[in-house]
């Protein structure tokens, strides 16, 4: 083939992609992503046919007074179908060069309502200007009736305030983008709303009281942060105050105000970090109010919640992602599955069980592997929870069980794997070609970590089926991508 030849042909596969993917960006799927999929994951076309989002459209008038300081949604300017046919885009152009003459790359999967997806939601507690003398002696009035009602009588003066009394005024918000500048808004359009309200009643309840929000300069103050989970089938509500002390005598009567407010909320737990650090959480903790946790479904499946599980923001689009990553595993109840960065479970469970619509496809055992100890805890009881016994997790490093597994001569018949943004290590790479699984599922937040990744496992007898990307993160320039990749035949 010539040169110029070539080039015409390469020019004519982008300018084919670049028509798949207007047309895909049309074809939004969320609910009913997993009948798309069964439709298309073993076929080289992408026709299936779904009505465009009516949402779609909304993102060209949708308005963020904050979105240029905040920098949290890069996109929501550019209309959704155009989102989604610029990341359809990024993908092929990724992953085209790994590719072969089988490779499917599959139509994007967006949603169907891209706004307020977020079922976790994050504001620190900062102090800001000081108030006018006639705001602080309004203050001070609401402070001495509440005082009279017996409220926070109690709670210590870090709690309170310097002396009792508010002096500043109290922010929340977001941070600037790559900055500790917090700010202010009381709306966001990813975020879900409830979680959103509950952000404000906090400070209103801190303003009532005089409790001093943290000073990360000084290291002084009480209230840090909260943390605001919501349980996308459950609408059960999980409520985390971080706090820069462990004493919070006043904290029965915080809970019955904050609740007042928001009779939504489920449980409350104080969570301490006494630490000077950029990190939100502590380890120390106490439940206030409530079970202490939160219980949500995912594909059929129960899943415990906790302050510090790890546990998908957008959990209409974990469904579909789920899905794909189930049905590309093509599990037959006859394989051993690796999930070798397992967190809490979640798609282990889902492996071990099946899809709740195709409850053949399950894998006959499934290992869990995660470094962090609270994790392996909250996998153990999210399969005690379901009943699921052909689980077993461990906290151990995934790549030296590969390796162990592969000199003793056990097999892994499909390896799952969910890494960091910084993708997988030379050496969990290494194991796993060392042990050799017949089909790798790799999903990942960092198509271009894994794109790295990939290059890699191509390189050792193994060959990229499929692509599927999944807008994990609507205006946003984030994109949740899976990799179906498979041993070349010896």
């Amino acid at each position: 083939m010539t040169s110029s030849t070539r080039n015409s042909s390469v020019h004519a596969t982008r300018k084919t992609a670049r028509e798949t993917a207007r047309k895909v960006a049309r074809e939004t799927t969320c609910r009913t992503a997993h009948k798309a999929s069964c439709e298309t994951a073993h076929s080289s076309t992408h026709k299936t046919s779904h009505k465009a989002s009516s949402h779609s459209s909304e993102s060209t008038a949708a308005f963020c007074p904050v979105q240029k300081k905040c920098g949290g949604c890069q996109l929501l300017q550019v209309p959704y179908e155009k989102q989604l046919e610029q990341k359809q885009e990024e993908m092929f152009r990724l992953f085209k060069p790994f590719s072969n003459p089988h490779t499917i790359f599959s139509p994007i999967s967006g949603m169907d309502e891209p706004f307020y997806y977020r079922n976790k939601v994050t504001s620190p507690y900062v102090p800001g200007k000081k108030l006018s003398s006639h705001s602080r002696e309004g203050k001070r009035a609401d402070a001495r009736q509440a005082n009279k009602r017996g409220s926070l009588r109690k709670t210590s003066n870090r709690a309170q305030g310097k002396g009792g009394h508010p002096d500043r005024e109290i922010l929340y918000g977001m941070y600037a983008a790559g900055t500790h500048r917090v700010i202010p808004t009381d709306t966001c359009l990813l975020e879900n709303k409830t979680a959103k309200r509950i952000i404000l009643a906090i400070k209103q309840v801190m303003q009532r009281y005089h409790m001093e929000p943290y000073n990360e300069d000084t290291g002084k103050g009480f209230m840090r942060h909260a943390v605001v989970r919501v349980g996308h089938s459950s609408n059960e509500i999980l409520v985390t105050v971080v706090t820069n002390e462990s004493a919070f005598s006043g904290s029965r009567n915080f809970c019955r105000e904050l609740v007042k407010r928001v009779p939504d909320i489920t449980t409350i737990v104080q969570n301490v970090n006494t630490r000077q650090t950029n990190v939100i959480l502590g380890q120390e903790e106490k439940t206030l109010y409530g079970p202490g946790f939160i219980l949500d479904k995912l594909c059929g499946l129960s899943f415990r919640i906790s302050s510090h599980s790890f546990y998908q923001v957008n959990s209409t689009q974990t469904e579909v992602l789920y899905r794909y990553a189930i049905q590309m595993a093509q599990l037959t109840g006859t394989e051993t599955v690796l999930d070798a960065y397992c967190g809490t479970g979640t798609i282990s469970l889902v492996a071990a069980k099946g899809l709740p619509e195709t409850p053949e496809a399950h894998a006959a055992q499934v290992i869990g592997m995660d470094n962090i100890e609270s994790a392996i805890t909250d996998a153990y009881n999210n399969a005690r929870h379901n009943g699921i016994e052909n689980a077993t997790f461990e906290t151990a490093d995934a790549g030296d069980f590969m390796k162990k597994q592969a000199k003793a001569g056990n097999r892994i018949d499909v390896l799952l794997m969910d890494p960091p943004r910084a993708g997988a290590s030379k050496d969990f790479l290494k194991a796993t070609c060392l042990l050799a699984p017949k089909r790798i599922v790799y999903i990942s937040c960092n198509p271009k970590t894994q794109q790295r990744d990939v290059e890699y496992l191509i390189k050792e007898e193994y060959y990229l089926n499929r692509v599927q990307p999944v807008d994990m993160f609507p205006h946003t320039n984030h994109t949740e991508n899976i990799c179906l990749l498979e041993r070349q035949p010896q």
